[in-house]
């Protein structure tokens, strides 16, 4: 704990921006290795920092989570083995806090995403498994009353917006308008998304994060149970 009270979070600065603008432009080994110095000083310190300070807060919400800076921040270097994009470093970096699992993209988690011309923060599934999404939809069905309660904070507030891609007719025409929204989605998260401002640069940064997430931990709690409900099924059918 002493470690990470060391580690006070002060704001990225535009020399991160800049680093981030000439990896795009130079991605290759021999430039990032000759400019690795100010990839930590300016992008993976502040990272470093960030999850710190955020760590305390996103425990009081799940004891459970991956708080450690080494394991919660991306790796700079791309997997390329089956892509086409045979560039070795990636351009935008992010934080994800989430529970130790191996299969935690179909689990709800925090986040907090950078790049060259935005960034954003935001809570919901990296790539929620249809099992799960279905099991979603069905506790809207069912308990439209519990699903309400744990999305009332939602229409009170103007930082987050839901996305996730969308099927193309309803799946349940008869259900009102106001679950509509949440119910036909593939994939679901709460973001909010920010071009570079002066919270980027500040300590603000680490308020408008907290309390975000803050906001946020009751449909996050939500979504653990319909992904534990999700996990029951499947038990079952085995």
């Amino acid at each position: 704990m002493a470690g990470q009270m060391d580690q006070r979070f002060s704001g990225f600065t535009p020399a991160t921006l800049e680093f981030l603008q000439h990896l795009a432009a130079n991605n290759n080994k021999a430039w990032f290795e000759a400019h690795r110095t100010e990839y930590e000083q300016h992008l993976l310190t502040p990272m470093k920092a960030l999850v710190s300070e955020l760590a305390s807060p996103l425990l009081a919400i799940d004891p459970e989570l991956v708080t450690t800076p080494g394991r919660a921040i991306s790796r700079i270097h791309r997997d390329t083995r089956f892509s086409r994009d045979k560039s070795p470093y990636k351009t935008t970096t992010w934080i994800t806090f989430k529970r130790p699992l191996k299969e935690w993209q179909d689990a709800p988690c925090f986040f907090f995403e950078l790049a060259l011309e935005s960034y954003r923060f935001g809570m919901g599934f990296y790539s929620a498994a249809k099992g799960t999404m279905d099991r979603l939809r069905e506790r809207i069905e069912r308990r439209p009353a519990e699903f309400q309660k744990a999305i009332d904070f939602y229409a009170g507030q103007e930082i987050f917006v839901l996305e996730g891609e969308r099927y193309k007719r309803p799946l349940r025409p008869d259900l009102p308008d106001s679950l509509q929204e949440w119910h036909g989605r593939k994939n679901l998260y709460l973001v909010c998304n920010r071009q570079p401002d002066a919270a980027l640069f500040t300590r603000r940064l680490v308020d408008d994060l907290r309390q975000g997430f803050i906001l946020l931990a009751p449909f996050y709690d939500f979504l653990w149970r319909v992904k534990q409900a999700a996990n029951r099924e499947t038990l079952r059918k085995s």
